[in-house]
């Protein structure tokens, strides 16, 4: 086990439906780290680059077009086995197929609609961690109730 850092995009979607907080809510009382946070406006160039391995695919512009529809909110959440823990908590990416209890499952009944990004592997959470933010936006802290999270061990 080990701390990792991925990406959350909380989508147009999110923010249109005012889910914002709530959304958020629901990593930080899991008890993942949030380590930055921004709204920004993705461009087509952005968006080029982050879902290049679907170009080919007859719905890319319409991905494209739903994550320009309105400004976003970039996070990096922090936590032992981060990654893990942010998709199990997504649910599946189309919100009809997603469980009960999960982001998606709870909040968006759409494939494309549905809510959130969340980085698939640490490798990847690290290259979109890097498209989306600059080193100085990312902050190390603790939190204050780190040592009612986990035991030292998982940390480490």
């Amino acid at each position: 086990m080990s701390l990792e850092k991925t990406l959350v995009i909380l989508k147009p979607s999110t923010v249109q439906r005012g889910l914002v907080g709530e959304i958020t809510a629901r990593f930080e009382r899991k008890g993942l780290r949030l380590a930055g946070m921004k709204m920004m406006q993705l461009t087509d160039e952005l968006l080029n680059e982050h879902y290049a391995h679907l170009a080919n695919k007859p719905f890319f512009s319409r991905v494209k077009n739903s994550m320009m529809a309105s400004p976003v909110i970039a996070c990096c959440y922090e936590g032992v086995d981060a990654v893990q823990v942010v998709r199990s908590m997504t649910g599946a990416t189309n919100g009809r197929a997603a469980a009960p209890g999960t982001i998606r499952g709870d909040y968006c009944v759409s494939a494309q609609e549905n809510i959130v990004h969340t980085s698939d592997s640490p490798q990847n959470a690290t290259e979109e961690l890097n498209r989306f933010f600059k080193p100085e936006e990312l902050f190390d802290y603790t939190l204050c109730t780190q040592s009612y999270l986990n035991y030292a061990e998982e940390r480490d």
